[in-house]
């Protein structure tokens, strides 16, 4: 925001304004990886990281890829992108003390990760389970989703949005928080689609900071 001053020569305020030039600010910067993703930036200096893999061998729930890229308003890959995701377990319950359903709690499932995009393709991966229906505001239960947070240079506040998932359509067309977006074609934008690798369902979704050239439409982001 660019500030107005008067000239302190003069008692009166009938003097030209002198417009002084907006100070510079400052983003997240090139070193976010270092702190919130070390060991994938390169710097193994924690005891324990969290990285992109959610699931252990006692994990209950069915296992899943969760795959995406993210472009800028010119269409160009975000390749320093990291993304935290949190979810649900597979009964639908987060492993949260503010979750108070009545639903068993996966100890060995934290729900919570963090990826580094792949600085040549610029993909970010996560290997987890797919979530159960956890119950939204009123206890309304909400479709599978997992919840996104987007962090990189550019970025002052961090970016949050959902993945829903393809093939839960009848669930998709009753949560209440997808059905909340007003124009049907902006909630294509959360929906990821299902390929398989190697026997286990991957699931892939662009997420577009602003509307892109091609013709891609700025995905949906909530103010949280």
């Amino acid at each position: 925001m660019n500030r107005t001053t008067f000239s302190p020569r003069s008692p009166t305020a009938s003097l030209a304004p002198v417009r002084l030039p907006e100070t510079a600010s400052q983003t997240a910067g090139p070193y976010v990886h270092i702190g919130l993703a070390p060991k994938q930036a390169g710097f193994d200096i924690f005891e324990n990281d969290f990285g992109p893999v959610l699931v252990s061998p006692e994990t209950r729930g069915q296992r899943i890829a969760i795959e995406g890229r993210v472009f800028d308003g010119s269409g160009s890959l975000v390749r320093d992108v990291l993304v935290e995701l949190w979810q649900a377990n597979a009964h639908g319950k987060y492993a949260h003390p503010a979750d108070l359903q009545n639903l068993p709690l996966d100890p060995s499932f934290r729900g919570w990760g963090r990826a580094c995009a792949n600085f040549d393709t610029g993909v970010f991966r996560f290997e987890t389970i797919k979530p159960g229906r956890a119950a939204g505001a009123g206890g309304v239960p909400q479709a599978p989703h997992v919840c996104l947070v987007l962090f990189a240079r550019g970025i002052n506040l961090g970016l949050h949005t959902r993945l829903y998932f393809n093939d839960e359509v009848e669930a998709n067309g009753r949560d209440p928080v997808l059905s909340g977006i007003e124009w049907a074609v902006r909630r294509q934008t959360l929906i990821a689609q299902r390929s398989e690798r190697d026997g286990v369902p991957v699931y892939s979704l662009d997420i577009r900071l602003q509307d892109t050239p091609d013709g891609g439409r700025e995905t949906v982001f909530f103010d949280i």
